[in-house]
């Protein structure tokens, strides 16, 4: 699969690869040390070994995926990402949702890659 050439294609390039079960795919979308959040055991995991743990545990949940970027701000070489994504069963019915928080990085050959991906990070309430 290309690289991703614009950091907005990131989250739904994401789901794509994720509704395909594309483990390898979805691994390239990180740089190597990059940090992920695991929703499911609240830890966040560094590199790409450790997330990809956590993605295999994602991906044994089955589902649909859809995500949608809700804003996409470039600067420089980085990028402040939000999306609302859902991943529903077969019936329809709602397995998990959230909105993440992520920053990506442009990369030598010019594509673009997550750095940080917190993916309920946009979801948790306000700390009063």
């Amino acid at each position: 699969m290309p690289a991703v050439t614009h950091p907005a294609e990131l989250n739904p390039r994401f789901a794509a690869l994720y509704n395909a079960r594309d483990l390898a795919g979805l691994l390239s979308l990180y740089e190597q040390d990059a940090a992920h959040h695991n929703a499911q055991t609240a830890a966040t995991d560094h590199g790409l070994a450790a997330i990809e743990a956590s993605l295999r545990a994602l991906l044994a949940l089955g589902g649909t995926m859809t995500s949608v970027n809700n804003f996409c701000v470039v600067s420089g070489e980085l990028a402040l990402l939000r999306a609302d994504w859902t991943l529903r069963a077969a019936d329809g019915d709602v397995i998990a949702q959230g909105s993440s928080a992520e920053i990506a990085r442009r990369q030598d050959d010019g594509g673009w890659k997550s750095v940080i991906d917190h993916a309920i990070g946009a979801s948790l309430a306000r700390v009063a």
